[in-house]
């Protein structure tokens, strides 16, 4: 059986703000966005796969979402590592650097990890 990934799903607060700073920090874009009643979906995505992130936010949802340990995380490829990194660092958002794999991580507004890997 063959199977294609579509996207991952991930909760968030304040979706305007998060929707920001995946623009901003990734250079993602919201490709189409669902209202409904209690909540809004923000689908976004880079193009390249056609693989999309998709931001939900719950209209009553007022408290951060519990990530647990936080074990898992969303991986991008960037073009140009040293940019990259300098921008995350302006913003503040690197959470964590792995010098010796050449990655490093930043965190979205909700508490994601999002690791950052050059391209090779």
């Amino acid at each position: 059986m063959k199977s294609k990934i579509l996207h991952t799903n991930i909760n968030v607060l304040d979706l305007e703000r998060s929707l920001a700073f995946y623009v901003k920090a990734l250079g993602l874009h919201e490709t189409r966005r669902k209202d409904r009643e209690g909540y809004t979906l923000s689908f976004i995505s880079d193009d390249a796969e056609g693989y999309e992130i998709e931001l939900t936010c719950l209209s009553d949802r007022k408290e951060p979402y519990d990530l647990g340990d936080n074990e898992t995380h969303i991986a991008f490829q960037v073009e140009d590592f040293d940019a990259s990194h300098k921008l995350h660092g302006e913003m503040g958002c690197i959470c964590y650097e792995n010098l010796q794999l050449g990655v490093y991580f930043i965190e979205d507004p909700d508490g994601y990890w999002l690791e950052i890997v050059p391209k090779r």
